[in-house]
Order: C-alpha cells, then structure tokens, then sequence
C-alpha cells in the first residue's frame, strides 16, 4: 500500500511538471519563457528565451535603491556580473526597495501584464505601477492569452487560440532596439516609436536624447524632444546617406518600410550572431556594440555622431566641452563656475550644467574673464547680433544689461559701415567647444569681480594704453634687430639684399648661392611628385635640403606670399622651412637637412644596418599623425599634405619624425595630381577619390597615412609586382590573413623584429591602419583620433573588410608572393 501510494505521488506529481514541459529552457539553469494568466515573477525569478540568449526580470542600476522590471543578455551578464539593459517596462515608475519583497509581475486572468506592488502585508492596498493595458488599443483580452519571450528578445502577449500578438515590447522601445525590433511612427497608436536615452547611469527614466524617424525617410537625433542637432541623411534604400558603416556585414539586411500602420526602420542579424543591439546612450550619441566572444566584451562597430562635443546641451548651461579631455569627463565648468551636481557628474549627467560661485553685482562691479579658441557656432545667443565701432562697446552693450552673462565679437565683413559685429547672451550659456590650435573665437564670460584676477580686470582703456606703449617699443626694438641682422647678413654674403628679401623669418636665396651649395645640385637626396631634392652646404657649414620644384609656372610674387604662409607653420613634427629662391621659372624651397634621412630609407633598405625597433617604428607613427592633425586641424586653413608617403617623412638625429613637403598642394596647385599617377612609388598611396573624380579633403590624407603605416608595420612596399606583369596589393592580404583568417598580427610584422613588437600597439596599429583605408571617407577616422586610437585613448573597434580592396587581389598566389 505504501508504494502504490507513493507511486500515485510521483505520478501525479510528474503530469504536474509536464505541464511545464514544453516551455523549460534546457539550456538555462533558471526561469522558463512563458507565463501563463495568473503566474507571476518576483524576487530573482525570471522568464528566459528558449535558445537562452535573453533573460527578463527585476533588476537595479548601478547603486540605485530603485527596481524596474526589464530585459537583458543573459549570458553577457554571467560574464560581466552586469546587465546589458535593453528593454525597460517601467522607466519612469520605479520600485523602491522597500517594496521590492512585496512586488510581483504577473499575467492577469484578463489578458494584461502588469507589475503590481503590496503595500500592505496582508495584501489588502495593492497599487498597479505599470501595465500593457494602457499601451495597447486591442481590448478583447482573454484568459488564453500567454506571456513569451521569444528567442529574438521580444517580449509578446498571444493569443492561443489564432496565435495573433495582441502586445509586444518592441512596439514599445525604451533606449534601445535589437534585431527585429522596429522604431518609427504607430498609425494605429498614433505614437513615435522612438528611442529615448537614460537619464543616468541609474535612472532609466526618459533622458535628453531621442531619435526619431522622420517624413523623409531620415532619423532625426533631437535634444528635449524638440531642437535637432545630428540627421542621419536620406535612405537610398540600403543605408542613410551619412551612415555608410551600416554596410559593415555584421547585420544581414536594414529595412525600411511604410503603410497603413505607419512607417518603420528595422534590422536583422543572422540567429547565430553574437549579441547586437543598437541604443542611444546617455552621451546622446547612437552606438551600435557587438559582443566578443574572444575578448568577452561589447565593441562598438559604429557611434553617431563621432564627436561627442556635436551633441546639442550635452554638458549643460555655463559648462565646456572638449573632446580631448583626458579622463573620464568631457566636460568642465566655465572659469568662475562650479557642478550644480556634483553626483549627476558622476553618473554623466552634465545636463544640469554649473552655476556661479559668486553672484554678480550688475553694472561696473562686475568684470569679464577672456577664453580663447571656442568654437560659439551651436551657442544661440539670445539677441541678433549689434553693429558697433569698436569691440570695447561690445563689452559696454553687456554690462549695460544686468542679464547679461557672456558676450564675443567678430570682424564684419558684409560691407557695413560698422566693423565688428556683438553677440551677446542672456540666461544659459549652452554648447561651447573647446578647440584646438589657433580655431574658434574669444569669448568674454561675465564675473563677479572677486572672481577675476586683479590683472584681468584692467579697464579697457588702461588695456589699450599698455599695449599701445608696448606696441612702440616693441617696434623701435624689432627696427633695430632687423638692421642690425641686415648689415649682418649682408657682410657674410657680400651683397646687398633687395628691400624684399625676408619673408616671414624665410631667407630669399640667389639661385647661383643655392647652386654653388649643392656643388651644382650633384647630391641627390630622393625626388617626389613636386621636384627633386638635393644635398647641401650654407657657409656656416649649416646642412640643407634644397627642393627643385618641377612644372612650375606660378607668378613669383604670388609664389613668395605663399611660401611665406608656409614658412608660417611652426611644429615639432614637421620640417622647418629656411627660405627659398624664385627667379623666372627657378622656383627652390630650403630645409634643414635630416641627419637620418627619409623612413622609406630604414625600411625597405635590405642591408641597411640601422633596422628601426618596434618601438622607434610605433613613435614615429604617432609623431607622423600629430603632424598631420596639426595641418588639418590647427593651422588657420586647414592643409592637405596629398602625398604621404615613407620618403616625405624625414628622421632627426632622435629619430623624430618630421612630414616634408607639407603645403605644396595649395602652392603648386591641384595639377600636380596628374603627375602623382605616374611617380613610381606614390600610386600606392592614393585614396579612391583621386581616381573617382570627388572633392580631395583631409581625408585623402588619413588614406595615405594608413597605407604608409602597414608598410611600418610590415616593412614592405605596398604594391609589388610580379614577373607575370600584375600587381600585389599588400594590405588586402594582411587585414584578410589577420581579420578574415584569424592568424595572428605577429604574421604581418616585419621580419627583421623577430616579433618583438608590444601585442597590444601592434594590434592598435593594425586595426587604424585598417580603419584609414576604408573606401568610403566618411568611415576614416580623423588624423586627430588617430592620435588618440595610437596612444591608447580611445579605443579602436576591430575594422571591416573592405570588398573593393579585395578585387585587387588576383589569386591565392598572393600568400606565396607576401609570404
């Protein structure tokens, strides 16, 4: 009797478990994907998809005391001890954790989910926090409704009886949207299915930042739901026109579509993907991470946009933003300002901006702090712009006004009668960048008088007295020095110089001088696009390098005004211009001489002595960018170099690298093009736009610049050809080798280090070099991130293959050929 009692138990007790059967998720050791009306998750239960990639339940953020019911990757979060947060039900409506014991979500016998909390321990006062019922126009919910979650990370509610959706959370996207999911307009709901970010690191609520899509078929990033600052460009059908990363293969297709229902943009990602989503972060920027199974971290294929000083109010009122911070932060307060909350700061919040230390006393009491080189063109000034005489009545405009907090100026050149143009601003001050370099403008950030220095709050007039006396002395001792240095020069050359002979501290050479000094141009050091160069010797014993420049044909005083542009340019990592020569069609630029010649020199030279360890190799990469980035980015006009190549990047007696040939471009002017096609040596390095017939832009350089760093990196020429007449093409076999193969980078390191190369600079240089050859320019970084990927700032996301690239590739010969 005991055991046919005991087995009628475990009968009975087995047919119960059955019903659960076919919904237990074998591969999860928690949880099942369905609830049926009545069940419920509380505490650590929770729903978990059948192929176990997602996981639904309760959750709080960071060190919050808030609970909100939500959805993540379950196996990311193993790894990481983290939740990657998806989805959120209840954003605005947490659960405090006092409640918490007491709170429940659960599948009502009509239909609804909701999530419920007892405030009371015998249940009597029960409040709904959130509900689908609110969320949904469909009423005729019944007791066959089931709650799943699918394998896709989509929460549904359906009907057993047709197997119709009657809910489901990716109509309803919180921050972010996953393979599948749809974000745009509702016609039924007449909602945005948008995505909207955090509002912090712990509050999941509705933050600053939403995209929308737009009548135009482009997505529209917007600030408070209202000022757009970043458009994502029209759809052509495969990509938005400034998203050309979504070619990138890591998602199988992107969609859009339009009817009854509305209009929706959605993707898809092979089911056996790694995890993927797309979400707007606290930053106001949309990211697109993919998870790495290698590396068991997120790396972001692609953000938008890059800069993240570009995202409207994003360090709030009186703040600066700077994209080359180091450190956590991006931004600082204004001088005279400090945090209105310093624990919003911690948790990236700068929305809430800074406020005066000092409050201001209106009037002559208060004085003004100078900063230089912002960038004001986001910063709305609250009056159309004043037409003054002189900027101190710009000054006078603000502090007439007790409202009053910054003002800035700038030279009017429209043609009125007035010569500077006021801006004035009322109330917060939003979105001033700091720039680099002599960029931007000056802007005037009104204080209380305590807070300026006493040397700072000189009076406009006694200002003007200083300089002008310092402006007078300054010029009888530069009128001195300068006869002095002409008398001087003129005894150590033996002739008198023509009034116009020095040109922005450049020295105007005689061409029979520059000829006797090279031993009439016997010494050849290389030649290039522009000319040749040759060695030689002033009297001072001072070594140079004389380039004869090629087809020239420029008026000679247009040439002496640009080369005295030049001779302006002044940084480390670029060759100092002594002088030149221009008489009739002689034109000749002279620089100093490098005692360790050109790169190409140490790295294709065999039986070259000297071979340039890994770490020489990888500082002379990040030199060569800073060089580059300060002709793009710091000069006045941006300058493009258009032939990066190892032979212009010149070695000091350090090893330092120094780019030659900077501004010759715009000197000799754009026909020099033709003639870079057919220079043995440059071809190499051409970006696609040469050939296709675009806009040359700095760009075109960044492109250069990654060609030259494989052959650092490899020690090889780029392009190589072979007895049978085609033509190897070096990168494509190393970013294949390396990304597609999954060989080590060491496979492509020069073999003359015998692999001694730090791992991690070699895999950061690779992966820039890749991202520098990309065919669309848009997808290339800027020479200014490339510094920061090279020194470790930033990280460097693992690049894509580049499909045009490989068609240079004839054959599999080509391991054979670079092996």
């Amino acid at each position: 009797m005991l055991i046919s009692a005991l087995m009628l138990v475990l009968i009975r007790l087995m047919l119960s478990l059955l019903s659960f059967a076919p919904h237990y998720n074998c591969n999860a050791t928690t949880g099942v994907d369905t609830m049926f009306a009545g069940q419920s998750l509380k505490g650590n239960e929770t729903l978990v998809s059948r192929n176990g990639k997602f996981e639904l339940g309760f959750f709080t953020p960071g060190n919050s005391q808030n609970y909100y019911i939500g959805l993540w990757f379950k196996e990311v979060a193993i790894v990481q001890k983290k939740k990657t947060i998806v989805w959120v039900a209840n954003r605005d409506k947490p659960i405090n954790v006092t409640y918490f014991s007491s709170s429940e979500f659960k599948l009502l016998d009509n239909g609804h989910l909701v999530l419920i909390v007892s405030t009371k321990s015998n249940s009597s006062s029960i409040i709904q926090v959130w509900s689908t019922d609110s969320m949904t126009s469909k009423t005729t919910i019944d007791s066959s409704i089931k709650a799943v979650l699918g394998n896709d990370g989509n929460l549904v509610l359906l009907s057993s009886s047709n197997g119709n959706i009657m809910w489901q959370s990716f109509d309803h996207p919180t921050n972010a949207f996953l393979p599948g999911a749809k974000f745009g307009y509702n016609n039924l709901t007449k909602k945005d299915q948008k995505i909207t970010s955090w509002r912090n690191a712990e509050d999941p609520s509705a933050g600053f930042y939403s995209i929308n899509l737009e009548p135009d078929k482009s997505v529209s990033f917007k600030w408070n739901q209202s000022r757009e600052f970043y458009n994502s460009g029209a759809w052509n059908g495969h990509f938005f026109s400034n998203f050309p990363e979504m070619r990138i293969g890591v998602v199988t297709s992107y969609d859009y579509t339009s009817y009854d229902n509305g209009s929706f943009f959605t993707f898809s990602a092979p089911n056996e993907a790694a995890p993927i989503y797309v979400f707007i972060d606290l930053s106001g920027q949309l990211k697109a991470p993919i998870w790495q199974s290698k590396t068991q971290d997120w790396t972001t294929i692609w953000v938008k946009p890059m800069q993240q000083c570009k995202v409207y109010g994003i360090c709030g009122a009186f703040s600066i933003c700077s994209d080359n911070n180091v450190g956590p932060s991006i931004c600082q307060c204004l001088p005279g300002f400090e945090k209105y909350s310093p624990k919003d700061w911690d948790l990236l919040d700068y929305s809430g901006g800074c406020i005066r230390k000092t409050s201001l006393q209106c009037g002559d009491k208060d004085s003004f702090k100078e900063l230089f080189n912002m960038d004001l063109s986001q910063a709305i000034p609250s009056a159309n712009a004043l037409a003054v005489d002189d900027a101190k009545k710009c000054e006078s405009a603000c502090l007439q006004n007790c409202s009053c907090d910054a003002y800035a100026y700038y030279k009017n050149s429209s043609g009125n009668s007035k010569g500077i143009m006021c801006l004035l601003w009322y109330g917060n001050l939003l979105n001033i960048e700091q720039l680099g370099g002599d960029k931007g403008n000056d802007l005037f950030i009104r204080l209380a008088a305590s807070e300026v220095p006493v040397g700072s709050r000189m009076k406009a007039s006694s200002i003007w007295t200083i300089v002008g006396v310092v402006l007078v002395g300054t010029t009888i001792i530069v009128g001195i020095t300068f006869i002095f240095l002409r008398k001087w020069w003129t005894r150590r050359s033996s002739r008198t110089p023509e009034p116009e002979e020095r040109y922005a501290f450049l020295t105007a050479f005689r061409y029979k001088d520059l000829k006797i000094a090279t031993k009439n141009f016997s010494d050849k050091l290389g030649s290039g696009s522009f000319g040749s160069v040759f060695k030689g010797t002033l009297p001072d014993s001072t070594s140079i390098a004389v380039k004869r420049l090629e087809r020239f044909s420029q008026d000679q005083k247009q040439f002496r005004s640009e080369v005295s542009t030049i001779g302006l340019i002044q940084h480390v990592n670029l060759v100092r211009l002594r002088g030149f020569c221009s008489e009739g069609r002689k034109a000749l630029l002279v620089y100093d001489c490098m005692p360790n010649g050109s790169l190409n020199e140490h790295l294709f030279r065999r039986k070259n002595p000297k071979v340039l360890n890994w770490q020489q190799r990888y500082q002379i990469a990040i030199g060569t960018a800073k060089g580059l980035a300060y002709l793009h980015e710091a000069c006045r006009e941006c300058i493009i170099h258009c032939d990066i190549k190892p032979e212009n990047i010149l070695l000091d007696a350090d090893l330092s690298p120094k780019v030659a040939d900077f501004g010759l471009a715009k000197l000799l002017g754009r026909e020099f093009s033709r003639v870079m096609t057919t220079v043995r040596g440059t071809v190499g390095y051409l970006a696609p736009e040469w050939t296709s017939g675009l806009a040359i832009t700095a760009k075109a350089d960044v492109y250069s610049y990654g060609m030259m760093l494989f052959e650092v990196i490899s020690g090889r020429r780029n392009l190589k050809q072979g007895k049978d007449g085609k033509v190897w093409f070096f990168p494509t076999w190393a970013a294949r080798k390396v990304l597609s193969d999954g060989q080590s980078v060491f496979s492509i390191l020069d073999d003359k280090l015998d692999r001694n190369a730090n791992i991690e600079e070699l895999s950061r240089a690779f992966r820039v070099a890749c991202w520098c050859i990309q065919e669309e320019e848009t997808m290339r970084p800027s020479m200014g991130q490339v510094v920061q990927m090279l020194e470790g700032l930033v990280d460097v996301n693992p690049p894509p293959m580049q499909s045009y690239l490989q068609t240079l590739v004839q054959n599999e010969e080509t391991a054979d050929f670079f092996s």
